[in-house]
């Protein structure tokens, strides 16, 4: 293969990480209707907005998953009540959330960010609000995580943020000592790496003295924008809804007004970002995936999936509020520039297409659960794929693929496209797939049950060549 490889390497898998997951292979077309759990990137923003509002407020059919149940305890940490009460989802109960009184010296704290974004990201800035020493780790990988702007936003706005031998901080795991109150006013950072950095500050600047206005400005690439662009409109939409004053008319240019933050009662939308997959099965077998309650109106990234899909030959349709995709007789490959954290599903589906495809605009995918990029290339190649890697994205040609092992490291989208690319070739088996519990804690059961509803069932997942 040639092209640019800006990984040297894979990135590891962790060893040992449980038994291998034989996908299920999709003898004929799947025909399934399926409901997915509540919106993570939803669910988490709604969850700190609560902690720091000014009265109770509740999150209806929200997500509980490992990303959700580290931002609930974070936020108990620091002084949230945060209370389950029967509900009507079918996922789980409901939260009653009583915010943070700031008023009070607050004993020290542990906080774990497990491998969560938006608790590594979105957290710090609240415990800058209270007073006493919070302090942040997470798992091997998250170490690893870019973190560095949102230190050094913490640290321009005047909040000591220390390592944990007390010197300057640049990763997790480091300190942030509270003082009661942050000042706020222009902060200029550089949030190329993740729309996370723009996110956190956005969440937590209306409780700060002055508010905030933020400014992006690239310092290694001029003019690199942030990436990401939708969860960040996703943010502002969700301060607005909650009384929030935020600016957003300039580019690169957020304010938000200093003030309260409004007690919410609110109904989480399902992820659509993790509905993909399951769409992706109807590409995969030339079936029918319907989705219900599809919102006519979101700010989720995964709304993407209508024109994604249909660029790669699906019929997709909303009729009634339900999303209805239909496979065709192959799969088209060709160029997608807006993927985001939906690039390891359309990589799987790329992986299984009939022409050559291109991702671009993901380069940030590098710094997420694990370097996608690079695993996505590892794991498509594992199987005698053709993918390889460019500066912003990759490139994957069509190729015959074989069965094997398909690890996920510790990365919840790395093990569905491990899932997707088992409906179309037998033999694949998904290494770890219960990281998957990160934001949909029961995949499994629920993969298998789409599978279960139409005649797509299939008990022989051994061997074979590609369907």
């Amino acid at each position: 293969m040639t092209g640019t490889t800006p990984s040297a390497a894979a990135p590891s898998h962790p060893a040992g990480a449980g038994p291998h997951w034989p996908a299920p292979f999709a003898a004929r077309p799947v025909d399934a209707t399926v409901t997915v759990p509540g919106s993570k990137s939803l669910t988490n923003r709604y969850l700190v907005l609560a902690a720091l509002a000014d009265g109770p407020s509740r999150l209806r059919a929200p997500l509980h998953s490992r990303d959700s149940a580290l931002m609930i305890e974070a936020l108990r940490q620091l002084g949230a009540t945060v209370t389950e009460v029967p509900g009507d989802g079918a996922f789980g109960p409901d939260l009653e959330i009583v915010p943070i009184s700031m008023d009070t010296a607050a004993a020290d704290t542990a906080i774990d960010c497990g491998l969560a974004g938006t608790v590594m990201r979105f957290v710090p800035p609240v415990a800058a609000l209270r007073r006493g020493e919070s302090r942040f780790d997470g798992d091997p990988h998250a170490r690893k995580r870019p973190m560095g702007t949102i230190i050094e936003a913490l640290a321009g706005l005047g909040v000591a943020v220390t390592a944990r031998d007390g010197g300057p901080a640049s990763s997790l795991p480091f300190t942030v000592h509270g003082s009661g109150e942050v000042r706020g006013g222009h902060l200029v950072i550089d949030a190329s790496a993740s729309s996370q950095f723009v996110s956190a500050l956005l969440l937590a600047g209306a409780r700060f003295t002055e508010g905030l206005h933020l400014e992006h400005q690239s310092r290694e690439h001029v003019g690199k924008p942030v990436p990401s662009l939708d969860h960040i409109n996703m943010t502002v939409a969700v301060l607005r809804g909650v009384g929030v004053a935020v600016d957003d008319s300039v580019p690169n240019h957020w304010i938000v007004t200093p003030g309260p933050i409004r007690a919410f009662d609110v109904r989480i939308e399902q992820d659509l970002s993790n509905a993909g997959p399951f769409l992706a099965a109807a590409l995969a077998t030339g079936g029918t995936v319907r989705i219900p309650n599809w919102p006519a109106e979101t700010t989720q990234v995964g709304d993407l999936w209508r024109g994604i899909l249909t660029a790669m030959g699906a019929t997709v349709t909303i009729d009634g509020g339900t999303l209805t995709v239909s496979g065709g007789p192959e799969i088209k490959g060709g160029d997608f520039d807006e993927t985001s954290e939906l690039a390891p599903t359309v990589a799987a589906l790329c992986a299984l297409a009939a022409g050559p495809s291109r991702l671009g605009g993901i380069a940030h995918l590098r710094g997420h659960e694990t370097d996608r990029l690079a695993a996505l290339v590892a794991e498509i190649n594992r199987l005698g794929g053709d993918a390889e890697e460019t500066p912003d994205g990759l490139i994957i040609r069509p190729a015959p693929l074989h069965g094997g092992v398909v690890h996920s490291y510790a990365d919840h989208r790395m093990a569905t496209a491990g899932a997707i690319l088992g409906l179309a070739v037998r033999g694949v088996e998904v290494e770890d797939i219960a990281t998957t519990a990160k934001t949909m804690p029961d995949f499994p059961q629920l993969w298998e049950a789409m599978l279960a509803q139409g005649p797509a069932a299939d008990e022989d997942t051994a061997g074979g060549t590609q369907h």
